[in-house]
């Protein structure tokens, strides 16, 4: 019997398509919640969340084979994303990408023999102030060397605690993945949020009283509120402008013949 068949699933999957006023915008999450009760995206599982969205088959298909956060293989108690984008790659990142899969014998996107740990590499982390980086269930742990990288898969392997560098206490893929679909296991709070390569631009910026440019838009909002034209004459205005400026896209890209035919149709 699949996880899938569970009332509890069931609840949840309703639960997660009750927030959106268009039910097929719940695939995502979907994806995430049964990822946290098979492990995978199982073809069950896409018949299932085709089923209830209403949707074919072949529809979330093509989602779960478009995100890479969504994997066909079962994946270990621990996904080991490393970094090897440019500025990570540049500060060590390819190697230690090559020792962990040494290290732990695995190629790209694998899982170890015990089923503790899959390895891939990422393209980017988003944190390049603190390259190499590497994600444990898509938590950060920053400055990474190839000798702190293998203690660390070590550790995860031996169940010991390990905590992100800007974040919480790891926990398992499967827990990961029920957070990711929408339901907190109350610790979005616990750890740092950001740290001081992160946090260095804004205290220089503060130091010396820089604020960025306002922009042409907001600038525009300002004087329509003093004019005290309402919210609504504005959005209206808003649209007329998006309108005209997007005819003027397409005339400028329609050739002569065709501008001329269409001026003498009307």
């Amino acid at each position: 019997m699949s996880g899938l068949d569970s009332a509890r699933v069931r609840d949840d999957l309703q639960a997660i398509i009750a927030r959106y006023p268009q039910k097929r915008s719940a695939l995502l999450p979907m994806l995430h919640l049964v990822q946290s009760v098979e492990g995978r995206v199982t073809s069950e599982a896409i018949e299932l969340c085709a089923e209830l969205l209403d949707i074919s088959a072949a529809d979330v298909n093509g989602v779960a084979t478009f995100y890479t956060m969504y994997k066909r293989r079962e994946v270990g108690d621990y996904h080991v994303g490393v970094c090897t984008n440019t500025l990570c790659a540049v500060m060590g990142g390819d190697a230690i990408f090559s020792r962990l899969r040494e290290h732990l014998g695995v190629g790209n996107d694998e899982r170890t023999a015990d089923g503790k740990v899959t390895l891939e590499h990422i393209e980017c982390n988003a944190a390049c102030d603190y390259a190499p980086v590497m994600t444990v269930n898509w938590e950060f742990f920053d400055n990474q060397t190839p000798d702190s990288a293998v203690e660390l898969v070590d550790d995860l392997r031996a169940g010991t605690p390990r905590t992100a560098s800007r974040g919480a206490q790891i926990v398992t893929w499967r827990e990961a993945e029920r957070v990711l679909a929408g339901f907190p296991d109350g610790r979005a709070d616990e750890g740092p949020a950001a740290g001081e390569a992160s946090l260095a631009g804004l205290r220089l910026a503060q130091e010396h009283a820089w604020t960025a440019p306002e922009s042409p838009a907001g600038r525009d909002s300002q004087a329509r509120s003093a004019s005290g034209e309402s919210p609504e004459a504005a959005v209206a205005q808003a649209d007329t402008q998006r309108a005209e400026s997007e005819a003027l896209v397409d005339d400028s890209t329609t050739p002569p013949a065709q501008r001329d035919e269409a001026e003498e149709a009307e």
